[in-house]
């Protein structure tokens, strides 16, 4: 004969199975916040993960939430933690960009576009068409290969007389170009160059960068190469710098702190995260357009062309 006392209590198994749920809801809340926090420090395929999706961390907290309501528990509490990280890392990027009177105190205005228009796309001349009709005083344009150089140089050369291009980089302006140089940022070839805008407010140096690709054990190319290039713009001399392109990277991502360090990049002019990539449903912002000396006036994101990326446009005053 079975022993009473020793015969399974339904109530004891679950409220047992609700502490070990309780207990896994709040190690994840935990965890999530932690990565929320910390990840712009961890270096390497961690840090550069948990930035590409940070904005879709938030989803997971309704899930705890949900677990840990389940457990009839005040565990609940605990995942207030990572919602509240969530808000205050990512919360900022939704304020649209506030001018006030900037607008009226600048003398001059300088509008700068950059896309990666996709090599083989066949697009680049319709982009730098219609980045052309935004009003951008300079177009920056990544990923360009042989055919698509000399389709923009056809389409746009007129009304942008001044250009430069390297590698699969390249730069139009409506201003002087001097003091223009190619950069292999320690890649071994050109993705990136280096120039000075002529402007009746005084040079702007201009940095235009296609990062090396982010792939399966080869970020260390990016990471390296965006590394190179933070050294090379804090050692800048001008005190306007515009440093814009494909960085393959997002905002919070540990490859860009140095970087951020000497120039920065405004928010959208409406609350809006600016997502670039990939152009039909976009997931995350690697296009950028950083800046220092300058004051933000408007900042947008547009389709043009046939690419992949989204266009970023942001005019400044000077």
């Amino acid at each position: 004969m079975t022993d009473p006392r020793r015969a399974p209590q339904p109530g004891r198994a679950k409220s047992s199975a609700r502490r070990a749920t309780a207990r896994i809801v709040a190690v994840a809340a935990l965890a999530l916040t932690a990565a929320l926090v910390l990840h712009p420090a961890i270096p390497g395929v961690v840090g550069t993960g948990v930035a590409t999706v940070l904005p879709w961390l938030g989803l997971l907290v309704p899930v705890l939430l949900w677990a840990a309501l389940a457990t009839r528990r005040r565990v609940w509490i605990v995942t207030l933690v990572p919602l509240i990280a969530w808000l205050l890392v990512v919360g900022p990027l939704f304020v649209p960009l506030q001018t006030g009177s900037a607008a009226d105190a600048a003398e001059s205005t300088l509008t700068v576009a950059s896309q990666n228009v996709e090599a083989g796309s066949g697009g680049a001349a319709e982009s730098a068409l219609m980045l052309a009709e935004q009003g951008a005083d300079v177009i920056a344009l990544e990923e360009l290969d042989g055919v698509a150089r000399a389709e923009v140089a056809e389409a746009i050369d007129d009304a942008y007389p001044y250009s430069y291009r390297v590698g699969t980089v390249g730069l139009w302006s409506q201003y002087p170009i001097v003091n223009e140089q190619p950069l292999d940022l320690g890649l071994g070839w050109n993705r990136a160059l280096a120039a000075d805008l002529d402007t009746p407010s005084g040079l702007v140096s201009v940095y235009v960068v296609h990062a090396a690709s982010l792939r399966p054990g080869a970020q260390s190319d990016r990471d390296d190469m965006l590394a190179n290039l933070a050294e090379v713009v804090a050692q800048d001399e001008n005190e306007r710098v515009l440093v814009v392109g494909d960085f393959n990277a997002t905002l919070t991502d540990p490859a860009l702190r140095a970087l951020q360090r000497s120039v920065s990049e405004s928010n959208r002019s409406t609350a809006s995260l600016g997502f670039t990539w990939p152009s039909t449903m976009p997931l995350a912002r690697i296009d950028h357009i950083f800046h220092a000396g300058l004051t933000p006036l408007e900042s947008s994101v547009l389709p043009a062309g046939n690419s992949d990326h989204l266009a970023v446009l942001t005019t400044f005053g000077m």
